[in-house]
């Protein structure tokens, strides 16, 4: 068995993707590493060459070899092992929506993390919310399917609620996050937007504890990993300079919060991960209100980084990174096989 981490991609996330891969390449030991340029060519990386990568979150990452593969499908159609699973380092875009577990499904070719379906219904935030709201309670919102209309939607949203979240149907990292209440001007929010180019949700803003939660597949099936709070100073909010640049935020694992928050939050992570038919391994984000804990989103190839959250969860649950690691990589297996 040849184990092939795969990172990069063509998504805003690379940075993120990057990390992932540098931390799993150092805790799996050996193991051949796929970097997928933007530009869609496929590069076999000397390991040596990602581990000494520095400052991935903000440097690009370039490769000294030249690519083997002008494409992933063809990288994928010529592969040069026998018996070999990818450990999916990718975030975002065709990393996470359901494109690259596509190719790998019709292919044959295991590979970990949840399949193409559950990819891409989780990945686009209004469906997934279609699909749990029976399970877990979901913040109200609305899918924009005009941008150029985008204010006559946040205006019909603020006649309920005093404020509003805009964020990117797709995509994570907290990229493209905006805030909007009745007083603000929503010229420059609008223009950012547009420059985005992206379909966008608006949803209600619930004010409250921010409230994030792993889970992982066990021996009798998934269970939930500790909570983590997101404390954020204020004017400050848990975009990508906070996440991973440590600018205003702080994540406090295990978080301190009454018992029966606890349970609610794992409890809503643990119902949103089965109802959308993931696997191995996904991270939803809540946020913990007057009336309760709401979902907000599910990720199902979470940061994997030395200072993402599931890592920091897996360490205060008492399990070894590479024990993880190895066990996605046996269910990714046994899944193929089925």
């Amino acid at each position: 068995m040849t184990t092939i981490i795969l990172f990069g991609g063509r998504s805003d996330e690379r940075h993120v993707s990057v990390a992932s891969a540098q931390n799993i390449a150092q805790s799996l030991g050996p193991s051949l590493a796929w970097f997928w340029a933007p530009h869609g060519a496929v590069i076999d990386v000397n390991r040596d060459e990602l581990l000494s990568h520095s400052h991935p979150f903000t440097n690009d990452f370039r490769p000294s070899r030249p690519a083997i593969w002008p494409d992933l499908e063809m990288a994928l159609d010529t592969l040069p092992v026998d018996d070999p699973v990818f450990f999916l380092a990718l975030h975002g875009g065709e990393g996470e929506d359901g494109t690259v577990q596509r190719m790998m499904e019709v292919r044959g070719i295991p590979f970990t993390g949840s399949g193409s379906e559950a990819s891409a219904a989780a990945f686009d935030k209004g469906r997934a919310k279609e699909i749990v709201k029976g399970h877990v309670r979901v913040a109200e919102s609305r899918a924009v399917d005009d941008i150029r209309g985008i204010d006559r939607d946040i205006a019909t949203m603020l006649e309920r609620c005093e404020k509003v979240v805009l964020k990117p149907v797709a995509g994570g990292s907290s990229r493209g996050l905006f805030f909007a209440d009745r007083t603000t001007d929503l010229g420059a929010i609008i223009a950012a937007i547009s420059a985005f180019d992206v379909p966008y949700i608006v949803e209600q803003f619930i004010s409250g504890r921010e409230l994030t939660v792993g889970v992982v597949e066990g021996d009798a099936g998934p269970f939930a990993l500790p909570v983590i709070e997101i404390e954020t100073d204020p004017g400050f909010s848990f975009d990508y300079e906070g996440k991973y640049l440590g600018k205003g935020t702080r994540e406090i694992c295990p978080a301190r919060i009454p018992d029966a928050m606890r349970e609610e939050a794992q409890a809503m992570a643990l119902a949103a991960h089965v109802a959308l038919g993931c696997d191995g391994y996904s991270r939803s984000d809540l946020i913990a209100g007057a009336g309760g804990a709401f979902f907000l989103e599910l990720n199902t190839l979470p940061g994997l980084t030395t200072s993402s959250l599931v890592p920091q969860q897996l360490h205060e649950a008492g399990i070894e990174f590479r024990d993880f690691l190895e066990r996605q990589i046996g269910l990714a297996r046994r899944r193929a096989a089925t």
